[in-house]
């Protein structure tokens, strides 16, 4: 916008402006409260926050390796890839993703605005444009290094909870972790685990919150799960106990990423096969009081929708050693739709796997290689001391 149109923006009423922005498709808001952050501000107003576009689709958010913007790929082609969607978080592009849970969004963030040599989270709602900023709880450096999960479900509390586990590592290698910091939206505070077993290693890679229960993958081949969330606020900690990952994922875990999921108010996991050409989804049931098991729901053809067999092949990791590696990771499964989010390394497209028909679409061409979290509007707003821009 050169100055002269700009100047003639800036004269306009607010009530003219927010009725030409409500005209505007959602993709192109965001994408000018890029460029114009002035547009950003209508949303703190009730009735003009009404009229603006606020139809958020469901898709993939990513940010790739340069921590550069915060984009949302839509699951319908015919959208592509919206910028902004955070746009309404003040100083959004210092915002560095974490993870996304159920609606809600964790980033942590440090610039000349923040404590010196602190590092913020902020949890923010895409979807009602509120945002709020968690209390600092570490050292902007990341070392050592950290998981941070989000873990949020409207259908079981309105509050959500984040769980900070601090790695431990020598010369790039994680070998435990040393404390475990919990905090609970309803009381704004953080809770440390300073007791924990120093020999278990979590994954950043795949976790799921569903009724109050956090399963999260580590990289000892078993899953934590982590109870009694709602007895924080007496000051006790969850506790937490072990699950044992599926027999396959012991042959294939070093090569291939897996991807928990749920249908049903039950908890899925899929993992690539042996030789890729398969996707092996399982249930986890308990079969006594205390005893858990999977059992295989489905097998998905690949062979079939990628219309090749050779899904794996050989790679030279930087160490100089060869280690199989899968054509495909899965990073997204949604049983309730059907569907498996797939992102296809060779061609490097980020795709979609109809579980009823078996066809592979195209979601978009080209990706990041970077973790990807799957996102579905929520409306709910965030509990107490929450912040609207």
């Amino acid at each position: 916008m050169d100055r002269h149109k700009e100047l003639t923006a800036a004269k306009l009423p607010d009530d003219l402006v927010v009725d030409i922005l409500s005209r505007l498709e959602y993709k192109d808001f965001c994408r000018g409260k890029c460029a114009y952050k002035a547009w950003s501000a209508f949303s703190s107003d009730a009735d003009y926050r009404k009229k603006l576009p606020n139809k958020v689709t469901p898709g993939l958010l990513f940010q790739g390796r340069n921590k550069s913007a915060i984009p949302l790929v839509s699951l319908f082609q015919q959208i592509g890839e919206i910028d902004g969607i955070l746009a309404d978080v003040p100083h959004y592009e210092h915002l560095e993703l974490l993870d996304c849970c159920n609606g809600l969004v964790l980033c942590k963030y440090s610039s000349s605005y923040t404590t010196p040599g602190i590092c913020c989270f902020v949890v923010c709602n895409p979807a009602t444009r509120q945002w709020r900023i968690i209390p600092d709880t570490h050292s902007k450096t990341d070392d050592p290094p950290y998981v941070t999960i989000l873990a949020f479900d409207p259908s079981w509390s309105p509050q959500f909870y984040i769980f900070n586990f601090h790695l431990e590592h020598h010369q790039g290698l994680i070998f435990g972790t040393s404390k475990l910091e919990i905090f609970w939206s309803e009381s704004s505070t953080w809770l440390v685990d300073d007791k924990w077993d120093s020999d278990i290693s979590v994954s950043d890679r795949s976790h799921l919150f569903l009724h109050g229960i956090l399963y999260v993958e580590t990289n000892g081949q078993q899953v934590v799960v982590f109870e009694g969330l709602e007895e924080m606020g007496d000051g006790t900690l969850p506790y937490h106990w072990f699950i044992n990952m599926p027999s396959d994922s012991f042959k294939v875990g070093a090569f291939a990423h897996g991807c928990f999921g749920k249908s049903s108010g039950n908890l899925h996991y899929a993992l690539p096969g042996e030789d890729g050409r398969s996707i092996v989804v399982w249930t986890l049931y308990e079969y006594a009081y205390g005893l858990w098991d999977w059992i295989v729901k489905c097998h998905l053809s690949m062979t079939d929708a990628f219309g090749r067999d050779d899904l794996i092949y050989l790679h030279r990791h930087g160490d100089g050693e060869l280690y199989w590696n899968c054509d495909y990771w899965i990073i997204a499964l949604d049983l309730e739709k059907d569907l498996v989010f797939l992102s296809d390394h060779r061609r490097e497209k980020l795709l979609s796997y109809n579980i009823s028909t078996g066809a592979l679409n195209e979601i978009q061409d080209g990706f990041e290689c970077c973790q990807y979290h799957a996102y579905v509007p929520c409306y709910s707003k965030l509990p107490a001391q929450e912040s609207s821009v």
